[in-house]
């Protein structure tokens, strides 16, 4: 953290942030989304109706209460992992005004004093990059949970309004 100065300690907060977010997602994926499903369900059974005008509008609106619910964090993990190489290429210009001005000060004879300004670049450059990275994996990731997921709960609604009306013609 010391070769990579202010910016290093920066990345590094922001990048606990992402992963906390991330973490949550997934802990809500698999802890409260199966519950979440069936109060969807649940209330799809007590308020749907006869009208199919009526069930499709309600379908759409608990489907989109769903997509919301699951999409909770994951714009703020994708703003995250856009900001985290643009604070690793604010290192590297840190680190290279640092070299530049030692440059300009003791000019090509202190070596220690640009290793340390490039240094503070790569370092930050790298870490900035590579969390993005990780996080744009895992942001693409939820945002496929989100999509199959909805994409599951709208067929399992459909199926149910489906069987409810052959059931309803069957009997009449």
């Amino acid at each position: 953290f010391v070769a990579g100065g202010w910016v290093l300690v920066a990345i590094a907060a922001v990048s606990v942030v992402m992963w906390a977010l991330i973490l949550e997602r997934y802990l809500f994926f698999y802890r409260v989304r199966p519950d979440l499903v069936q109060a969807i369900v649940d209330q799809w059974q007590r308020q749907r109706s006869t009208n199919p005008i009526v069930n499709a509008r309600l379908r759409e609106g608990l489907t989109n209460q769903f997509h919301g619910r699951l999409l909770t964090w994951v714009g703020t993990i994708n703003v995250i992992t856009a900001v985290l190489p643009l604070l690793g290429l604010l290192g590297t210009v840190i680190g290279m005004i640092k070299t530049f001005e030692v440059m300009t000060v003791f000019g090509n004879g202190n070596v220690r004093g640009m290793a340390d300004g490039i240094s503070q670049a790569l370092i930050t450059t790298m870490a900035g990059l590579l969390t993005a990275i990780a996080g744009m994996y895992f942001a693409n990731d939820l945002q496929n949970k989100v999509e199959r997921e909805t994409e599951h709960l709208t067929e399992a609604l459909n199926a149910d309004d489906e069987r409810t009306l052959r059931a309803g013609s069957a009997s009449a």
